[in-house]
């Protein structure tokens, strides 16, 4: 499926295929070619458009580098270049980039409400200090990423990551992320004890050993669960890409660079087509 034949493909095709639609696409091919001349060397195998494909591909479908390399005809060595080159440039583009903590300090002005949640990623055994990778939760090793969002527009604001093992409320704080006096947050029970940090925020009433919550406090947290159920289809929309929700198996330092990138696509997505 190169760049020629695409072109066959309708635009749901397109977006079915690769995970982004063609405005989106196009963008990106146009922040690969800004920093070409910095690149010298012998000219590619394949095209730029074709790259993009590669790398689009591996995300979207996170197969080896082995099966993608046997469908374009080149080396394993050459699909990982071919991959971390274009997510190193599309970054350095300046092009795909979140908000950012800052923006939660500065508020919103009419939009006063973010969600915050933590979604995880399966990743192999460690060889080395498995325990700080692994998740009881989950019950295996896994990455973290604390993930903050608009409720009204579904905009990713910021990110920020940590090891399987790390508390919700514990990542919360070592992350810096404060919020601005007038924003209301929204919380699962995870963050248990973020008053003292952000005093207009909400959490679940959670239930007293031996004892039943309220009716009103079941209908609270009824209604509070309705309010952040936005944030859990943002993560799914984020894991249509394999790399983030199948088991990890890349390098684990690259691991905040794809999903900062994968965020910034996808907050580009929500401008140019319904979901």
């Amino acid at each position: 499926m190169n760049y020629e034949n695409t072109q066959t493909l309708s635009d749901r095709q397109f977006k079915r295929r690769f995970g982004v639609h063609r405005p989106t696409f196009k963008l990106m091919v146009t922040g690969l070619r800004a920093p070409l001349s910095r690149y010298p060397g012998r000219p590619a195998k394949l095209s730029i458009e074709n790259q993009l494909l590669v790398a689009l591909d591996y995300w979207r479908e996170y197969r080896t580098y082995f099966h993608i390399a046997t469908d374009w005809g080149v080396s394993e060595s050459t699909i990982c270049r071919i991959v971390h080159r274009v997510e190193t440039r599309l970054m350095a583009s300046g092009r795909f980039r979140i908000p950012g903590k800052k923006r939660l300090l500065q508020g919103f002005g009419e939009v006063e409400v973010v969600v915050m949640d933590v979604t995880e990623t399966p990743i192999e055994r460690p060889k080395r200090k498995q325990k700080q990778f692994y998740s009881g939760k989950q019950k295996q090793h896994t990455l973290k990423c604390q993930v903050v969002i608009d409720q009204a527009t579904l905009e990713i604001i910021c990110l920020d990551f940590s090891q399987g093992r790390t508390h919700d409320f514990q990542l919360f704080k070592a992350s810096g992320v404060r919020f601005h006096p007038q924003t209301m947050s929204l919380e699962d029970k995870g963050y248990q004890g973020i008053a003292r940090y952000h005093a207009n925020s909400h959490i679940p009433y959670k239930k007293p050993k031996d004892g039943e919550l309220s009716e009103s406090e079941r209908d609270y947290n009824r209604a509070l669960s309705s309010e952040r159920i936005c944030i859990e289809h943002v993560n799914r929309r984020l894991k249509i890409f394999k790399i983030l929700a199948h088991r990890y198996r890349n390098r684990r330092k690259r691991y905040g660079l794809r999903f900062n990138l994968i965020a910034a696509l996808y907050n580009h997505e929500r401008t140019i087509a319904a979901w």
